[in-house]
C-alpha cells in the first residue's frame, strides 16, 4: 500500500472540489491532493452545456463546460496534485483515507484536513415505488442528458417527464430542440419544484404542458415503455380514483429531487442533517468532526453553481488555516433554527468570534410558497439582528439572509441553548 500525506484532501473534483482545492492553496497549504472517481474534472458541468453558470463569480454567462474548464486551469495552474479516476474506499475520523486507482493500486492519505465536495445525486425510479413493469426507457433525467450532450444518442422519441427539476425542465428543452416529442411534464407537488426561469424558458417558451398535482401511478410495456398513467393526488400525495389517463410515451424521465452523496461521509462519522441529507456544519463549513470540512452540494442542494463555488472558497480557506494552525478554541457557538414556514437553515451552528471578522450569508429553503411580499427575519431572544425583503418566496427557489458582523457582540452574549430563529413573515 502506497502512502500519502497532505495538508488538505479534497474529496471531488466536481466544482465544489475545485473551487475548495484552488482557494486552499491561496491560503497558504502547500501540499494539497483531489482525489476524483471520474476520468474527468469538473464533476456533472461537463453535460451541462447551456448557459447560466459563472454570472455571479466570473461576471459572465457560461456554459458548464466553459465554467468547468476555468477551475480546472485554475487547478493545474496551482500545482495540485489531480488523481483521476481514484476511488475512496473509506474515511475516518483521524482524517485517514484508504483509495485506490489502476496506476497506483491502494493508497493511505493522513491528511491534515479534509474537504468533502463529493456533491449530489439523482433520486432513481427505486425510490419513488411506481408500480408497474420495468421495461427499457425508463431514465433519470441527467442520464438523458448525458447520453444527449455527450454521447450523442437519443434515448427515445416520446417523452414524459416526470418532476419538475432544473434538470428535468432544462432537458425537455434540449429534447425539443433535438426533434422528440415531449408530451407533458407531472409535477406531484402543487408548486414547481425548480427555478421559476426555467419554467418559464424550458417549459413556456416551448409550449410544453405542465400538470401540478399529477404523478405516474404506472409503467405500461414489455420490452419497452408504451405509455405511462398519470392521476392527480390529493393533498397527501395519494392519488384520486376515476383521475387517470393514459399517455403513450415510450421514454419516461425522472426529475424527482438530488441527494447530498454523503456515504463517504457516514463511514468517518459526520453528523448528518435528516433534512438536508448533508453534515452539519458551521459558518466555516467544518463539520462536527474537527479538521473535516465539507461544501457544495454535499451540504445541501444549491440552485446556482456560483453558490456552491462561495462555499467552497471558504471550506478550502478555513481548511488550509486548520491544517497550518490546527483547532482554534472558540466560545460556545449559536444554532441556527427553522422558523415559520422555513424547512431549513444552513450553516446550522454560529461563532461570535467568526461574524466580527465577516459578515455571514444564512442559505434556507420555505416549506410553501407564498407569492406575495414577505420578510426574512432573524432573531435571537426576541431581538432582531437580521431582515430582508422579498417579492415572494418558494420551495423551488433558494432564500438567504446576511447576518452582519454587528450582530456578532448579542451571539456571544447568548445563552446555553439559545438560538438564532429564522422565520418568513407575510
Amino acid at each position: 500500500m502506497k502512502a500519502l500525506s497532505c495538508d488538505v484532501l479534497v474529496i471531488g473534483g466536481g466544482p465544489a472540489g475545485l473551487a475548495a482545492a484552488v482557494s486552499a492553496r491561496e491560503a497558504g497549504a502547500e501540499e494539497i491532493i483531489l482525489l476524483e472517481r471520474n476520468n474527468e474534472l469538473g464533476g456533472i458541468l461537463p453535460q451541462c452545456i447551456h448557459t447560466g453558470f459563472g454570472v455571479r463569480v466570473f461576471g459572465q454567462d457560461l456554459s458548464g463546460p466553459e465554467y468547468a474548464w476555468r477551475w480546472i486551469r485554475r487547478a493545474r495552474e496551482a500545482d495540485l496534485r489531480l488523481l483521476s479516476e481514484t476511488m475512496v474506499l473509506s474515511l475516518s475520523p483521524e482524517r485517514r483515507v484508504i483509495a485506490t486507482n489502476s496506476r497506483d493500486g491502494l493508497l493511505e492519505i493522513s491528511a491534515r484536513a479534509i474537504v468533502l465536495a463529493m456533491g449530489c445525486r439523482e433520486r432513481p425510479r427505486g425510490a419513488l415505488s411506481i408500480p408497474g413493469t420495468r421495461p427499457a426507457g425508463v431514465y433519470t433525467a441527467g442520464t438523458a442528458q448525458r447520453l444527449v450532450n455527450i454521447e450523442g444518442y437519443m434515448p427515445g422519441e416520446r417523452f414524459v417527464i416526470l418532476g419538475s427539476g432544473d434538470i428535468g425542465m432544462i432537458m425537455a428543452r434540449r429534447l425539443t430542440l433535438e426533434g422528440a416529442t415531449v408530451v407533458e411534464v407531472l409535477e406531484i407537488q402543487p408548486y414547481l419544484s425548480g427555478l421559476r426561469r426555467n419554467l418559464v424558458q424550458c417549459i413556456r417558451d416551448f409550449g410544453i404542458p405542465l400538470s401540478l398535482c399529477t404523478t405516474v401511478t404506472e409503467v405500461r410495456g414489455r420490452d419497452r415503455v408504451e405509455a405511462v398513467v398519470a392521476s392527480q393526488v390529493d393533498a397527501q400525495w395519494r392519488p384520486i380514483a376515476g383521475t387517470e389517463r393514459i399517455i403513450p410515451c415510450d421514454t419516461l424521465l425522472l426529475s424527482v429531487g438530488l441527494i447530498p452523496e454523503n456515504e463517504i461521509s457516514r463511514m468517518a462519522g459526520v453528523p448528518i442533517d435528516p433534512v438536508t441529507g448533508g453534515p452539519y456544519v458551521d459558518q466555516d463549513f467544518s463539520t462536527r468532526l474537527p479538521g473535516i470540512y465539507a461544501a457544495g452540494n454535499v451540504v445541501h442542494v444549491y440552485d446556482l453553481v456560483d453558490d456552491v463555488t462561495e462555499s467552497a472558497l471558504r471550506a478550502g480557506r478555513c481548511a488550509a488555516r486548520f491544517a497550518q494552525q490546527g483547532t482554534k478554541e472558540r466560545g460556545p457557538g449559536v444554532r441556527t433554527e427553522a422558523g415559520e414556514n422555513v424547512r431549513y437553515v444552513v450553516p446550522h451552528t454560529l461563532y461570535a468570534e467568526a461574524l466580527a471578522e465577516e459578515p455571514i450569508t444564512l442559505h434556507l429553503r420555505v416549506r410553501q410558497p407564498i407569492e406575495r411580499a414577505v420578510r426574512l427575519e432573524a432573531t435571537l431572544g426576541g431581538r432582531v439582528l437580521a431582515s430582508r425583503r422579498l417579492r415572494y418566496v418558494r420551495p423551488g427557489e433558494m432564500a438567504s439572509l446576511v447576518l452582519p458582523s454587528e450582530a456578532a457582540p448579542h451571539l456571544a452574549a447568548a445563552r446555553e441553548g439559545d438560538a438564532l430563529r429564522i422565520r418568513v413573515i407575510a
